[in-house]
């Protein structure tokens, strides 16, 4: 039977998602199905990794079904997922030791501070760990949320050094329990997001290990994002898979940015804007994050990435908490029941301040409000405040590589909201491009599978599958002026 599909397993922040792609890069079914979202202490967030499974695979059955197709026309799996969010299992059961610890966790800063200042008269921490992995010591990535587990879980540590755990990214959560335990492995963009690997020796680095005290025997072993790493068992099939990418790295694959320079944004829960920077690694000197883009056929692909941690999110509080929305799709009529903030700044820093800032205790704030205030101006400062934190990013990037960008292209959920685009254009000055699929993430992935296999046979062939959905140009709002200062001022408030 001819393999006419990709599947890829997208296995976000707040649900589990299978798409299948076909050989012309085109959405032929998705299944998606939610988890539940735990908060157990002030900062903490968890997800149950058996529940990621269960609706993984759930979603994956139902993809198959609804595509009414035979999984033997499945060519391969690939598989993008959210980042630094950490399980660890036990090898022999396969059942986790603890909840996930997700990415926006923020229960590891102290351990954080703690590791600076007992390193204060020795060396400069801050300083190795940027230079070998291209990141900064926060709470943010994988290696401390390890940590804690060991640390805090009875007898975990006694089994880990036994060599009785095994510890991954939920990707590796995914190859395992697809696999029946087979494969236990990562590729180097989730690995660069650990703290524990070393972006220019492109290896576990031992020194990093031995500062977080992490045991190697936890670790998985590494592999290309582009590569045949063994099959997966679904539905008394096996199905090769074939690509492995973070999220935001297989939006950077999907988006097409293969030259060094071009830059995307995806708006999901976070937003996550990345730019390609070639063959080697770019320092930062203005708090962003050096990463592993991807690796294909032995090259590496290096990027510069600057996070903001609420995004979508902050519309899911609105709407959860507040309750100024029943949906979140009702966000862009709202904002635009008003012709602009009324003065009104909502500085989004509920989980703390990530590039470039870097406060994990900063807390949000909406500022300017009045008794004129309605909810349509705070729906509005929301949007604005989306784009006015990427903007941030988007000109350190540029100032790090000494590059200048041309347009933006942007994808994830949020990127949907015409609203939020053009106001994206209007605090850039710059073009925003859409693509026609926006899910490109999935798509990357799905790309990063079919060139493993040949389902793809090279970049030219999937450059030529790319097509534009809708450009926003800048317009002359005499609003913006005002709304850029007001959130430089206020930012320099709550900043002190």
């Amino acid at each position: 039977m001819n393999q006419k599909y990709i599947l890829a397993i997208d296995a976000g922040t707040t649900s589990s998602r299978s798409i299948l792609f076909d050989k012309k890069g085109n959405q032929v079914a998705m299944s998606q199905y939610e988890f539940e979202q735990f908060f157990p202490k002030k900062g903490w967030v968890e997800h149950d990794p058996e529940e990621i499974w269960e609706t993984q695979l759930k979603s994956i059955k139902e993809v198959i079904k609804c595509a009414k197709i035979d999984p033997k026309e499945i060519d391969s799996i690939g598989i993008t997922n959210q980042r630094e969010t950490t399980v660890i299992w036990n090898k022999k059961t396969g059942k986790s030791i603890y909840n996930a610890i997700v990415w926006q966790d923020r229960r590891t800063a102290s351990i954080c501070d703690k590791l600076i200042n007992e390193n204060k008269s020795s060396f400069c921490l801050e300083s190795l760990i940027q230079n070998k992995t291209g990141l900064i010591l926060d709470a943010y990535f994988s290696g401390t949320k390890i940590k804690w587990i060991l640390d805090n879980v009875k007898g975990a540590r006694k089994c880990a050094e036994n060599n009785e755990l095994a510890f991954g990214t939920i990707d590796t959560w995914l190859i395992w329990k697809l696999t029946n335990g087979k494969h236990h492995v990562t590729d180097a963009s989730n690995a660069s997001r650990t703290l524990l690997y070393n972006i220019n020796d492109l290896k576990w680095d031992e020194e990093l290990l031995e500062l977080l005290d992490v045991p190697s025997s936890i670790l998985p072993s590494l592999c290309q994002s582009s590569e045949i790493i063994g099959e997966a068992e679904i539905l008394n099939e096996k199905i090769k898979i074939a690509g492995v990418a973070g999220d935001q790295q297989a939006a950077l694959f999907g988006q097409l940015c293969f030259n060094p320079g071009d830059v995307k944004n995806t708006y999901g829960t976070g937003c996550f804007c990345i730019m390609n920077t070639g063959n080697k690694p770019v320092k930062s000197k203005n708090k962003m994050l050096t990463t592993i883009g991807y690796q294909i056929n032995g090259k590496t692909t290096y990027a510069i990435e600057g996070s903001v941690f609420v995004a979508g999110a902050l519309v899911q509080w609105l709407r959860d908490k507040l309750g100024i929305i029943k949906s979140a799709s009702e966000i862009e009529d709202l904002a635009n029941s008003v012709k602009d903030s009324g003065g009104v700044t909502f500085i989004p820093s509920l989980s703390g301040l990530a590039a470039p800032y870097w406060e994990p205790h900063a807390n949000g704030h909406i500022m300017g409000i009045t008794r004129d205030t309605t909810k349509g101006h705070i729906a509005r400062a929301s949007l604005e405040a989306i784009a006015l934190r990427c903007k941030e990013i988007v000109m350190a990037m540029e100032k790090d590589s000494n590059t200048k960008f041309n347009s933006l292209k942007v994808d994830g959920g949020a990127s949907n909201n015409n609203l939020l685009m053009q106001i994206q254009s209007n605090i850039l000055n710059n073009c925003v491009v859409r693509p026609k699929i926006t899910e490109t993430t999935a798509l990357g992935a799905a790309f990063l599978s079919g060139l493993a296999t040949g389902f793809f046979k090279d970049l030219d062939t999937i450059e030529d599958l790319w097509e534009k959905d809708k450009l926003f140009e800048p317009e002359k709002e005499p609003s913006i002026d005002k709304v850029r200062s007001l959130w430089k001022k206020r930012m320099n408030q709550i900043l002190g």
